[in-house]
C-alpha cells in the first residue's frame, strides 16, 4: 500500500511545521476537503493510515527482532542498519533516541503523525459522496482499528502516552498544545474502546476471502479481537498492573499527582483478559481458524516421513501465505524478503552468486537452550538428558539421521530436542530439509558445514553466522537456493509478516487463567495444543515423568513459568519475546546475561565448539521504556520523561 504523491507531500511538511505538539491539524484545510471529495482521492488517504504500520518483517525496522537478544551479530555490523542492534548494546539515549517512534528519528516511525492521520480521515470521510455505505462503514472501522494499534504501540514502548482522540484546532492557545501524559490504565481503555467500536461495526469482514493483492491485510473482525485479547493480557501483566517501580512517574493536575502506572495489581484485569482471549479464540474457530499441519498432497513429489512433516508444519505456521490455517493477521505492508536470505547459511558447494545466502542474523547459544528436550521439558529440568554434559562432542547415528547428519560430530546440546528445535534452529552438522534445489528427498538431505573455510563458514569480511547458529524457521518453503546459491527474485517466496497467530492466542488464554483460577484442565488444553502440533506430550504428562520438578505445572508459579517458556519457544524469533519479557518484568533477568555463539573461526569439532562470549549485555529498570526525545520534554512542560533518563 502505498502513501498518496501530492496530499502526503502536504501532510508531511505542515505536520514538520507544527512537529513541537503532537495533534495539530494541517493549517491547509481546503486541500483536506479536497482529499474526501471523491472516494479515489479518499481512499488513498485510507492507504497512507495505513502505511504508518510497523514494517516488522524488515530486520532493519523490528526493535523487537534486534533490540533483544534473538540474534546477534558481527561487529562491525554490515548490510543491517545498526540503531536497534545497538539498544541491544545498551547504546539507548535521551538526547537522539535510537528507533524513536515518538519522532520518527532513527529507524523509528511518526506514529503521533499516524494519528492525526487517523482522525482526519475519521472526520472527513463522511463528507464522501460517490461510495457504498456499507465501504464508507468498513473504511472507518479499519481506521479505527488502526488508530487503536498505533496507540497501543506506543503504550508498549514508552508506557504512557497522550490520548490523542481528536485533533486540537488550528488557533488553539499556547497551553492547550501543552499536552501531558494520560495513565496508563485510560490508555488501555480507550484503545479498548476504539477496538469494540471497530468490532461492533457489521461492515468490516471477519475474514479476507478475497485475492491478495485486492484484499489481504486490510483489517477484519478477527484482527480485531485477537489484537484486543493482546492489549487486555498485556494492560493485565506486571509491567502495567501493580508496578511500584514508576512510582515517580505521576501525573500533574490541580486535584495533587497521582501515579500514572497503578503500583496496586488489580487481579480484575486477567478476568477481563480471559474473556477477551475466549471471544477471540471461539469467532477464530466459527472462521475456520485452526493451528497449521503440514499436507503433503501441496507437494507430492516431496519424499518425507513424519519427522520432517511436523517440522513443515512448525515452519509453515508462519512462512506459509497461500493456504495458511494460523495466522490471524498477515501484515502486508511487511513482506519477509531480505530477511529469508539473511538468515540461510550455504548449503551446498558452488554457491558463488553474489544474491546467495548471507546468514548473518545469528541467534545465540542461550537460544538454542531454550528449547526441550524430546520429551517436551526444559533441558535444565529432564532426568534423562546430560544438561552438565551439553557442550562435550557426540557423533550422530542411524537414530539421528532426521537431525544431525550420520557419522558426524557435534555438541550433545543438538541431540534428543524437540522438533521445534530442529524446525526453527540450523546448526553446524544439523540437516536441513528443502530450500535448496534437489533438497527434497529424505533419502538425500543436505547438513549445515560451518567450520572454517566450509560451505556456510565466513565469507571475507561478512556473511556469515558470528554464533554459529541460523534461523531455518524464518525461511518459506518455497524459496529456493538455485545451483550457484541465488536465493532472489524468482528463486525466493516473499509471505507477509505473521503479527498475530492462533498459537498465540491459545497461549495468551492459558496464560489468563493460570492468573485467573491457577493449574487446571482449561489452561492445560490450550497450551498442550500447541505442544501436539509440535509433536510433544501434554504439559501434566511431560512434568510427571521427566522433569526433576514433578509438581511443577500444579502450581501457579510453576505454571506461569511453563508458560511463559512455551510462548518464547513457539514465537520465538518473531518479535513476541521482546515485548513478552518486558510486560512479564523479566527483562532485567533475561537480558543482564552474556551474549555466547560457538568459535566459528575454528575448524577442529573440539576447538570450534568451545562456547565464546559476544557481548554482555546490561538492561536497567529504565530499559523497560524508551526515552523521549529531551528536545520534546523541552518543548512540552507538561511532559514528563520516563524514569531513569
Amino acid at each position: 500500500m502505498k502513501k498518496i504523491n501530492l496530499l502526503f507531500i502536504i501532510l508531511l511538511l505542515v505536520a514538520g511545521s507544527c512537529k513541537k505538539y503532537l495533534d495539530v491539524v494541517p493549517d491547509q484545510v481546503g486541500t483536506i476537503d479536497n482529499a474526501f471529495t471523491q472516494r479515489s482521492t479518499a481512499e488513498k488517504f485510507l492507504f497512507t493510515c495505513y502505511s504508518y504500520m510497523p514494517r516488522n518483517g524488515d530486520m532493519d525496522d523490528n526493535p523487537a527482532f534486534n533490540a533483544g537478544d534473538e540474534v546477534w551479530y558481527m561487529d562491525p555490523i554490515r548490510d543491517v542498519d545498526p540503531d536497534y542492534w545497538n539498544i541491544a548494546r545498551g547504546m539507548q539515549n535521551v538526547g537522539n533516541p535510537l528507533g524513536s517512534f515518538w519522532t520518527g528519528k532513527n529507524q523509528g516511525l511518526k506514529l503521533f503523525t499516524a494519528l492525526r492521520d487517523c482522525n482526519i480521515f475519521l472526520a472527513n470521510i463522511d463528507k464522501v459522496r460517490d461510495m457504498e455505505i456499507i465501504e464508507r462503514e468498513r473504511w472507518k472501522a479499519e481506521v479505527t482499528f488502526l488508530k487503536a494499534y498505533y496507540h497501543f504501540y506506543l503504550v508498549r514502548m514508552y508506557g504512557p502516552v497522550p490520548i490523542i482522540k481528536d485533533n486540537l484546532a488550528v488557533g488553539s492557545s499556547p497551553e492547550e498544545v501543552q499536552v501531558p501524559r494520560d495513565p496508563v490504565d485510560s490508555c488501555f481503555s480507550y484503545i479498548v474502546q476504539l477496538l469494540d467500536e471497530a468490532a461492533a461495526n457489521e461492515a468490516l469482514p471477519a475474514k479476507i476471502v478475497g485475492t491478495e493483492a485486492t484484499e489481504l491485510g486490510r483489517i477484519t473482525k478477527s484482527i480485531v479481537l485477537a489484537l484486543k485479547a493482546k492489549v487486555l493480557v498485556t494492560a493485565a501483566s506486571p509491567l502495567f498492573n501493580g508496578n511500584s517501580d514508576f512510582a515517580s512517574l505521576k501525573t500533574q493536575g490541580k486535584d495533587g499527582d497521582a501515579p500514572l502506572i497503578n503500583p496496586i495489581a488489580d487481579p480484575k484485569k486477567w478476568e477481563v483478559a480471559a474473556a477477551a482471549c475466549k471471544e477471540a479464540i471461539e469467532f477464530c474457530h466459527s472462521n475456520f481458524y485452526s493451528l497449521q499441519v503440514y499436507n503433503p498432497a501441496l507437494n507430492p513429489s516431496w519424499i518425507i516421513n513424519d519427522t520432517i512433516k511436523i517440522q513443515l508444519g512448525i515452519r509453515m505456521a508462519v512462512t506459509e501465505k497461500e493456504f495458511n490455517t494460523e495466522v490471524i493477521w498477515a501484515n502486508t505492508t511487511s513482506r519477509a524478503t531480505d530477511i529469508q536470505r539473511w538468515t540461510m547459511p550455504i548449503l551446498a558447494s558452488g554457491a558463488v552468486s553474489g544474491s546467495g545466502p548471507k546468514g548473518i542474523l545469528a541467534p545465540p547459544i542461550k537460544m538454542a537452550e531454550l528449547f526441550y528436550t524430546s520429551n517436551g521439558v526444559p533441558i535444565t529440568e529432564d532426568k534423562t538428558w546430560d544438561y552438565a554434559g551439553r557442550f562435550q562432542l557426540k557423533t550422530a547415528t542411524n537414530a539421528d539421521t532426521f537431525y544431525i547428519k550420520k557419522n558426524e560430530q557435534t555438541v550433545k546440546l543438538h541431540f534428543d530436542r524437540e522438533p521445534r528445535f530442529y524446525a526453527d534452529l540450523a546448526f553446524d552438522r544439523g540437516i536441513w530439509f528443502g530450500n535448496w534445489i534437489n533438497n527434497y528427498s529424505i533419502n538425500n538431505m543436505l547438513f549445515v558445514k560451518a567450520r572454517r573455510a566450509e560451505y556456510a563458514a565466513r565469507q571475507g569480511v561478512s556473511n556469515f553466522s558470528v554464533t554459529g547458529y541460523w534461523i531455518k524457521k524464518l525461511v518459506s518453503m518455497g524459496t529456493v537456493g538455485a545451483a550457484d546459491g541465488n536465493v532472489t527474485g524468482s528463486n525466493q517466496t516473499p509471505y507477509p509478516w505473521p503479527e498475530i497467530r492462533l498459537a498465540d492466542l491459545y497461549l495468551l488464554y492459558a496464560e489468563a487463567l493460570n492468573e485467573v483460577n491457577g493449574p487446571g484442565t482449561e489452561a492445560y488444553k490450550w497450551i498442550d495444543l500447541v505442544r501436539t502440533r509440535a509433536g510433544l506430550a501434554g504439559v501434566a504428562y511431560s512434568w510427571e515423568n521427566f522433569s526433576n520438578q514433578s509438581t511443577k505445572h500444579t502450581t501457579k508459579s510453576g505454571l506461569r513459568d511453563i508458560i511463559h517458556q512455551e510462548r518464547l519457544i513457539e514465537l520465538a524469533f518473531e518479535g513476541q519475546r521482546f515485548w513478552d519479557l518486558r510486560r512479564w518484568r523479566e527483562a532485567h533477568i533475561v537480558l543482564n546475561a552474556p551474549v555466547r555463539g560457538w568459535s566459528t573461526e575454528q575448524q577442529d569439532p573440539a576447538a570450534y565448539y568451545k562456547p565464546i562470549v559476544q557481548w554482555t549485555q546490561a538492561f536497567k529498570l529504565r530499559d523497560y521504556f524508551w526515552p523521549i526525545d529531551q528536545d520534546e520534554i523541552l518543548r512540552n512542560k507538561k511532559l514528563l520523561q520516563n524514569p531513569g533518563w
